[in-house]
């Protein structure tokens, strides 16, 4: 690798991941670089064809989709990243060495080049018999798996082979934006528009940007001004082209813990999977800095890296993605059934699983929409916790994510101030939360207190706030609020298709029909589910969607053989 694969970056603190250190991908040789066995290549060949390709071609190349598998049997095989118009060469793949990172498992645009030496022999597997290599020979897999996710997280860390952004640091577009790829496991190198020597170098390459920003470089040099994320997730190629005509097994609504479980269970007993996700893989759940209850991660795990390992599971299994696409309708009076999407692409699948969980409430407050992503904020992750250091902030809200994020704030801001209305937490938060926010010198738990004002132009600069058990008033000098309160659930698509509840979430089990059912998820319409947090009566917890995603598969089974749900 090169010497620039060793530079730190603004990325490698958010996977809390030093540069050069032994968790760095690239000082894991043996692992992210493994080369096969003489019994390894003898099996993998049964699955391709032995080729000799031109010196100086290329086997792949960035923006293409659906590309080969190659091992390298002879010579040397250059991985490339090119960007500002330049190239540089990322790794050389040696003899028993292969090609590919995670884009092997799905039909997004890959990252990078790959150009072969004088005398290169290789062995091609094709795209539609690698999925067949990696299940049947289970060690061949275990490899190519570990290998493919440490070089994505490599260049996740070491901001290669991606995109630039470059903007205000503060600015509420480009946190967006930034949200966005980060959570979609995309590369991208941001520059600080606010920095004068970062700004300096990269209007140098770049002069007619300056009026543009946020702006967001991509292949070739091709330059967006402040895009949608559909606009980003269409000229990256993060979303699979689906065909139209295609009819699958099960349409998932929702890359949330419950839409997660349901797909890789789904995918991995053989029914046709599609995933449909409006924003990126995680829910709210994916949002948090660290989940401490969750089974089987005694020293906790992030929303954020659970959701990316149960990704990567799915779409091993052979589930299909469609990420940044809304769904405006359900038409459920036909069969198969259609989902409309916002993006006008419609999917037609034989039965449903709606898994599209619920996001926070607003507060009601004048001014609020002005300051939303430019001082307030739903997510607590490194983004933003690096827009926090060594200020005050608050966290609004009771419930676990609340307490999650106060305590992953505490280690940045100089104080977090948490605001509940209620007399205590003890109702609404776990009690393992609650102690660590009592035991810490720097949260302060402010019971029965709301925020009534909003302060300065054009950011978020001062909070007042009420206190109603003294009767106190009080403003200071705050810039950034997380809001993580109540449950609003994302169900408007499908009023008139569907029975919900009074607060909108989808009735199920007998509950909706008045009859016996054969499952507790199944909602008024055959062959339709709701799981997770926006199905009525859920239990809002990761490990209780993450089971209701898992357990509903057997209903659709028995839907998809008999017509019965």
């Amino acid at each position: 690798m090169t010497d620039s694969a060793r530079t730190a970056t603004p990325a490698a603190a958010a996977f809390d991941i030093q540069a050069g250190s032994a968790q760095d991908p690239y000082n894991r040789e043996h692992q992210i670089f493994p080369k096969l066995s003489a019994d390894q290549l003898e099996r993998a060949l049964a699955y391709g064809c032995e080729e000799a390709p031109e010196a100086g071609s290329y086997l792949f190349e960035r923006g293409q989709r659906g590309v080969d598998f190659f091992i390298c049997l002879a010579g040397a095989i250059e991985i490339i990243e090119t960007r500002d118009g330049g190239e540089e060469v990322v790794t050389v793949h040696g003899p028993s060495q292969f090609t590919g990172e995670l884009d092997l498992f799905n039909d997004r645009q890959i990252l990078v080049d790959g150009r072969v030496r004088e005398g290169t022999r290789v062995i091609r597997v094709r795209r539609e018999i690698f999925p067949q290599l990696v299940s049947t020979e289970t060690d061949i897999g275990e490899l190519v798996m570990r290998a493919f996710i440490l070089r994505r997280t490599a260049f996740l860390v070491h901001d290669q082979a991606g995109a630039t952004l470059a903007g205000p640091k503060n600015n509420g577009d480009a946190l967006r934006i930034t949200r966005f790829l980060r959570r979609n496991g995309y590369p991208l190198r941001v520059v600080d528009t606010d920095d004068p020597e970062q700004a300096e170098a990269f209007f140098a390459d770049h002069p007619t940007a300056r009026d543009k920003l946020p702006v967001l470089i991509h292949t070739g040099n091709a330059c967006l001004a402040n895009p949608s994320n559909h606009e980003v997730a269409n000229a990256l190629g993060l979303t699979e082209e689906l065909d139209p005509e295609h009819v699958y097994d099960v349409a998932v609504v929702g890359a949330g813990p419950a839409g997660l479980a349901a797909a890789t269970y789904a995918a991995s007993e053989g029914l046709d999977t599609v995933v449909i996700e409006q924003e990126a893989p995680g829910g709210q759940a994916g949002t948090s800095s660290k989940i401490e209850n969750y089974l089987g991660f005694p020293t906790g795990i992030s929303g954020q890296a659970l959701a990316g390992r149960a990704w990567i599971q799915a779409q091993k299994f052979g589930a299909r993605f469609a990420i940044s696409r809304a769904i405006v309708e359900l038409d459920c009076d036909n069969r198969p059934y259609a989902l409309q999407l916002e993006c006008g692409q419609r999917i037609a699948s034989r039965s449903v699983i709606i898994a599209s969980g619920a996001r926070y409430r607003q507060l009601n407050l004048d001014n609020y929409d002005k300051y939303e992503g430019q001082g307030i904020h739903y997510a607590a992750t490194a983004i933003e916790a690096r827009l926090c250091h060594e200020k005050e902030v608050i966290v609004v809200g009771g419930g676990n994510s609340a307490g999650q994020a106060a305590v992953f704030l505490s280690r940045h801001a100089s104080h977090v101030h948490v605001l509940v209305r209620s007399k205590n937490l003890a109702a609404s938060m776990s009690d393992y939360l609650i102690q660590r926010i009592d035991s810490s010198s720097r949260i302060t738990l402010h019971t029965e207190t709301e925020i009534t004002e909003l302060h300065g132009d054009p950011m978020l600069d001062q909070v007042t706030w009420h206190n109603k058990a003294n009767d106190r008033t009080e403003t200071r000098d705050i810039g950034n609020i997380f809001v993580m309160i109540g449950a609003v659930p994302n169900s408007d698509w499908l009023e008139g298709c569907l029975e919900l509840d009074g607060k909108g979430f989808v009735h199920t089990g007998e509950d909706c029909r008045g009859e016996a059912t054969l499952s507790p998820y199944a909602t008024s319409r055959p062959g339709i589910y709701a799981v997770g947090d926006v199905r009525s009566g859920s239990v809002k917890r990761v490990a209780s969607g993450v089971g209701e995603g898992s357990v509903v598969i057997a209903a659709v089974h028995q839907y998809l053989t008999d017509g019965t749900s």
